[in-house]
C-alpha cells in the first residue's frame, strides 16, 4: 500500500509484501500483523517507510487533502523477487519492473481530518 501525497517528498510505501505465490486469490485478515504467520508460504514483509515488516495504516496528516492509497497486485514472469526482507518498496518495485507482465491497482481515495 503506498500513498504518493504523503508530505514526505517522495510518497510513503504503508506496506510491501513480495513473493506472494501466484496462485494465491486472497490474504486472510491480519496477514499482515507484525510476525504474521498468514501469508502464504515463500512470501515476506518488507519493513516499508515506517522500518516495520507489518502494515501500517493510511493516516493522513490533518489538512492534508485527500490521500490516494494505492493496494496493487503485480503478476511477474518469475516464481521469486530474488530480494530479502532488508529491501525497500522502491527497490522491489526497481527489481521487478522487467518481470512485470500484469499490475492490478485499487486506489482507495481518503480524505484527511480537518486542521
Amino acid at each position: 500500500m503506498y500513498d504518493p501525497q504523503a508530505p514526505t517528498g517522495s510518497g510513503f510505501w504503508h506496506w510491501v509484501v513480495a513473493d506472494i505465490p501466484a496462485s494465491t486469490t486472497s490474504l486472510p485478515a491480519g496477514a499482515g500483523a507484525l510476525n504474521s504467520t498468514l501469508l502464504p508460504a515463500g512470501a515476506f514483509q518488507l519493513g516499508g517507510d515506517a522500518g516495520m515488516h507489518r502494515y501500517i495504516g493510511g493516516a493522513p496528516p490533518a489538512g492534508s487533502g485527500i490521500h490516494d492509497y494505492y493496494i496493487t497486485v503485480t503478476a511477474l514472469d518469475i516464481p521469486k523477487t530474488g530480494l530479502g526482507e532488508d529491501a525497500s518498496g522502491a527497490f522491489l518495485g526497481f527489481n521487478i519492473a522487467g518481470h512485470t507482465i500484469a499490475r492490478a491497482p485499487l486506489v482507495c481515495p481518503t480524505p484527511a481530518p480537518p486542521r
